[in-house]
């Protein structure tokens, strides 16, 4: 999927006209509609503004994922990227186990 699809998705997702988008970054409606048809190349800083706007990661804007949110290391702290660390370094019997011990204690 192309970068232009995804903006233009994320904008109808969000009930918005091209205009209202165009005015939330300070730019003319006429330059935001190329970026939609595919007839410009949307500038990084403009996908970095578009990726804030909508609370998404600019690897879904860029068609790198479908998981609009993404799991980025800015979004962890040390105990929780610390955590994922140790579980890929398990073997699979175990990472079983250690799946059906947090199950138990997310029941309590």
């Amino acid at each position: 999927m192309h970068i232009y699809q995804r903006i233009r998705d994320l904008r109808e997702d969000a009930d918005l006209t091209q205009k209202q988008i165009a005015e939330i970054l300070n730019m003319h409606t006429t330059q935001y509609r190329r970026y939609e048809c595919g007839e410009s190349e949307v500038p990084l800083e403009i996908a970095c503004k578009l990726a804030n706007y909508y609370k998404v990661s600019l690897d879904y804007i860029a068609g790198r994922t479908n998981d609009k949110q993404g799991l980025t290391r800015s979004e962890l702290d040390d105990d929780e990227t610390s955590l994922i660390k140790q579980y890929k370094k398990l073997n699979e019997k175990n990472k079983g186990r250690l799946l059906e011990r947090l199950a138990a204690l997310s029941e309590i």
